[in-house]
């Protein structure tokens, strides 16, 4: 049984897209759980009306892609779940894209997370992950392996992979029993990447299955590649998360915070960008988690 986790923030009309995709999968056993996080455009009401079949999780208030997607899935744990599904509600699945992603868990037992192919929604040849790279020696840039590349299907070998995107994450019941949720501290960013690096840690496989492909609204939550909430989350979290893991390479993380977060978005005059960035740095030495307050 996999329960898919929907997480709703003031996106009504993207979640019920996503949803009416995910009505197709061809997996037989399967239940959508829509948690929305505090939405002030009545999303709630509106979902519940579409949906009256699916249940709808309230948290009260916005507790980020950590706490809002944490909230789901302690939901379907509670009714058995054998593996959970995070989806972003920005995406549009295939019909098989489930099954896939079940297909590569099952292979064994030790296989703790598996990610799908993403893809642009407006322009699905190009991609937007398959798999990831996060090298131990430079640990402050995990990447999408991929990114804005033409699909020619180079990527089409399941395997191993640096970290699962939590774009579209199934994750095993054991391994969450064994690791435990996401890191609320980091509200956004970040937050899936040290969820696979403590699964690793585990001893947990995390697997990237091509023959999954999600199709993605990339970008929308936070307003664009420079906004001043990304550029705040990314260098405050990209922090705790080297901190965590990998703590040796701290200072090489600091540097890498400082030069393409503040000093390049001063020379490309983004000031408000630098600003939020050079307060992301700072919130970390005072030891801030949590939401970006503007």
């Amino acid at each position: 049984m996999v329960y898919i986790v929907l997480l709703n923030w003031n996106g009504w009309r993207d979640t019920s897209e996503c949803v009416e995709s995910c009505k197709k999968l061809t997996y037989p056993d399967f239940r959508i759980i829509i948690v929305d996080n505090g939405s002030t455009d009545g999303s709630e009401a509106i979902l519940r009306e579409r949906f009256p079949d699916m249940e709808v999780v309230q948290t009260g208030s916005n507790l980020g892609f950590a706490g809002g997607n944490n909230a789901g899935i302690r939901r379907a744990l509670e009714h058995g779940a054998d593996y959970v599904w995070l989806l972003n509600n920005d995406t549009v699945v295939s019909p098989d894209t489930l099954a896939s992603l079940v297909r590569v868990a099952e292979g064994d037992d030790r296989i703790g997370m598996v990610g799908s192919k993403i893809v642009y929604y407006d322009n699905p040849a190009l991609l937007w992950y398959a798999g990831a790279v996060l090298d131990p020696a430079r640990p402050q840039r995990p990447a999408h392996r991929g990114l804005r590349e033409h699909d020619r299907g180079q990527y089409d070998t399941a395997g191993e992979t640096g970290y699962v995107t939590g774009c579209s994450l199934l994750a095993r019941r054991a391994l969450l029993e064994a690791v435990g949720l996401l890191d609320d501290d980091f509200f956004l960013y970040f937050e899936d990447v040290d969820w696979c690096a403590r699964a690793r840690r585990g001893g947990w496989r995390l697997m990237y299955a091509p023959s999954s492909v999600v199709r993605h609204k990339e970008s929308m939550s936070a307003g664009g590649a420079a906004s001043p909430a990304l550029m705040y989350y990314t260098a405050r979290n990209r922090l705790y998360f080297v901190r965590r893991n990998f703590s040796a390479k701290l200072a090489r993380a600091l540097w890498y915070d400082l030069y393409e977060h503040v000093l390049v978005n001063i020379k490309k005059r983004r000031f408000s960008a630098a600003r939020s960035a050079a307060r992301g740095v700072w919130d970390f030495f005072r030891g801030r988690t949590g939401r970006y307050r503007g």
